[in-house]
């Protein structure tokens, strides 16, 4: 079977090198495109040294529409305003299209949803294997304690990560609120400070924290009376986002049109 031929967006940042290094790795894919925004000093810089490995001959590109004529897939770890710029596109050339971008809003999902009807997209706050083994886990956690357990989400990352919570937080906390059948929107709690008064039963807390290095550690506590169950995915290397993603668009070449998550890559879809 011929090798899977992909886009890498954003290549210069630190998620598109990490996904340039994992397809250097992997069987069945081969990197033949690299996009980053325009203007970028990376225009026309090689793709392939950018990520630390052998030159490869790959120019860093803005012009996605061209770099598509003969790809099967984009892997796609930038900011909304450029995921949603590559929706469309990635969605007229019949790209395989895997989108692990933080930050998206309602609006933006309403715009990734609208072409899933002719595109494949597979879609996720966080394409670690483990956790999204992990949000499985809470969902069916949830599903079995009822609201003596309350629910809080705590999360770190590196000072300069610009969202939060992080969208890692956010898929663990609408995991939870599906095992509890509620509505994340409406029963979450942000940013306490000063007199707010006591906790509400049965809502979702969330608490971010930021600094150092810290690629990302989430912990989603169940308190209850007198006990608590702390379950908790700490990353260590970037790869593991990039190496879950394009397990993601390995899995998803081939596949009929849809929206997609890592917990149906993973088959654990229906816990």
């Amino acid at each position: 079977m011929a090798d899977m031929r992909l886009i890498v967006a954003g290549a210069g940042g630190r998620m598109g090198r990490a996904l340039m290094r994992a397809i250097s790795e992997t069987q069945g894919a081969v990197v033949i495109g690299a996009l980053e925004a325009p203007g970028s000093d990376l225009i026309g810089k090689d793709a392939g040294v950018l990520a630390g490995l052998p030159a490869n001959g790959i120019e860093v590109s803005a012009d996605l529409w061209s770099l598509s004529a003969n790809a099967d897939g984009i892997l796609d770890f930038t900011v909304p305003a450029a995921t949603i710029a590559n929706v469309a596109i990635a969605a007229q050339r019949g790209l395989v299209h895997v989108i692990g971008t933080t930050g998206l809003s309602a609006s933006d999902m309403a715009v990734i949803r609208s072409v899933t009807a002719r595109a494949v997209v597979v879609q996720s706050g966080n394409m670690s294997l483990g956790v999204n083994l992990l949000a499985a886990l809470v969902k069916r956690v949830a599903q079995s304690l009822d609201e003596d357990f309350d629910i809080e989400i705590l999360e770190m990352h590196h000072k300069a990560k610009i969202d939060a919570p992080s969208g890692t937080a956010l898929m663990l906390g609408e995991a939870a609120a599906a095992g509890r059948k509620i509505s994340l929107d409406k029963r979450s709690a942000r940013g306490r400070d000063g007199f707010t008064g006591a906790r509400n039963s049965g809502d979702i807390g969330f608490a971010s924290l930021r600094g150092g290095t810290v690629t990302g550690d989430h912990s989603v506590i169940f308190a209850g009376p007198y006990e608590r169950i702390t379950l908790s995915h700490h990353a260590e290397d970037r790869m593991i986002f990039a190496h879950g993603a394009l397990k993601a668009a390995l899995w998803a070449n081939g596949k009929k049109p849809g929206l997609y998550s890592m917990a149906d890559v993973l088959g654990v879809g229906d816990i």
